[in-house]
């Protein structure tokens, strides 16, 4: 049963088995093991990302295709079903509506993006995929009465999802029984459905294709597949997965704008987190999130912590200063890279410990 869950692709290490287990356990159960407005907010932001980051791996890993413009795709989503709820009212429609249009839109967009570009080498394809992000930034930015501008817009979600409601009375472990555990769950839910129809999709005939592409594409074309046609797919499919993730992200946040979904700076979060987790195996995506995110949240803490503990010392404060969280984070990635040049997830199938 669990194997036909995963598609048949088991993790085929104990070490990493217990690893998504546990982060699986602790994110299914993140409200009742970790009370507190921070740690639930970590928990739903490990769940979006580990759903971007898939469908970025779906392009790269398994497609073999550089693109810089899935935080485009990812700010398409978030920007419909906030454009939805401003217009519509805040009802469960408008979020369907806005979540669908911005990954119809996104799809749309990928498809003309791959149709024009993907017959020209991958360096090209990825240059012209930047400039494309890039004037989309732009344009959002400066379409004010739109989309908000620079302010990006605060929109307001059904009630059934914000901590007034009560549907039930008293507490559920300790955890008050609001609208805010609902929305945890729905974007749990939602990126749970998403992680496992990737799976899915990875290893039909369709994934082992692309796959194929990968490896050798004149060897794919010259045995009859239509290189391009697979490439564009990947290309949709990738896209409108983004953005539901940005649907969901801005569910979450109540919010979106520019910094939030259509940045570069996001764009580089997901390369580093699929190089950590390790390209083309989907689980990467799991264990490169969830150390990404708890770095971005917690490592400047640590280090306040570290760095109080050995004040008496020369140098070291100053090493460990919580303003170097973002230099200590670089010395992670690359220490990352040169013991795990597979991934992490790579280099515990190699060992299968």
């Amino acid at each position: 049963m669990l194997s036909k869950l995963l598609s048949g692709d088991m993790p085929r290490s104990t070490v990493l088995a217990v690893l998504l287990v546990a982060i699986l356990f602790c994110l299914a159960f993140a409200p009742f093991l970790f009370p507190g407005v921070r740690s639930v907010d970590t928990a739903a932001r490990i769940c979006i990302f580990i759903v971007l980051v898939a469908s970025y791996d779906l392009l790269l890993g398994y497609g073999g295709i550089v693109s810089f413009a899935h935080t485009m795709f990812f700010g398409l989503g978030a920007y419909g079903v906030a454009l939805a709820s401003t217009h519509m009212g805040r009802g469960f429609d408008a979020l369907i509506v806005g979540a669908l249009a911005g990954a119809a839109l996104a799809a749309l967009l990928a498809l003309v993006i791959g149709l024009f570009s993907l017959r020209v080498r991958a360096i090209f394809f990825a240059m012209i995929t930047l400039a494309v992000a890039s004037a989309v930034a732009v344009l959002v930015s400066q379409l004010s009465g739109l989309t908000g501008g620079e302010d990006g817009l605060s929109f307001k979600i059904p009630r059934a999802l914000g901590p007034a409601f009560k549907f039930a009375d008293g507490e559920i472990l300790g955890v008050k029984a609001n609208g805010k555990l609902l929305k945890y769950y729905l974007v749990f839910g939602s990126c749970l459905i998403l992680f496992l129809l990737m799976l899915r999709i990875v290893h039909s005939p369709f994934g082992r294709v692309l796959l194929a592409i990968r490896e050798n594409d004149f060897r794919a074309e010259a045995i009859g597949y239509r290189v391009v046609h697979y490439r564009v797919a990947a290309t949709c499919l990738s896209a409108a997965i983004a953005a539901l993730a940005g649907a969901l992200y801005a569910i979450w946040l109540r919010y979106v704008g520019p910094d939030t979904t259509l940045s570069m700076e996001i764009m580089i979060d997901i390369l580093l987190m699929v190089v950590i987790g390790g390209m083309g195996t989907m689980y990467g995506a799991v264990i490169g999130a969830t150390i990404f995110v708890l770095a971005q949240n917690y490592l400047q803490g640590l280090m306040d912590v570290a760095g109080s503990a050995v004040s008496a010392l020369p140098i070291l404060p100053e090493l460990l200063n919580a303003d170097r969280w973002l230099l200590w984070l670089g010395v992670l990635f690359i220490l990352s890279v040169y013991f795990f040049p597979t991934g992490i997830v790579g280099r515990l199938r190699q060992g299968r410990t």
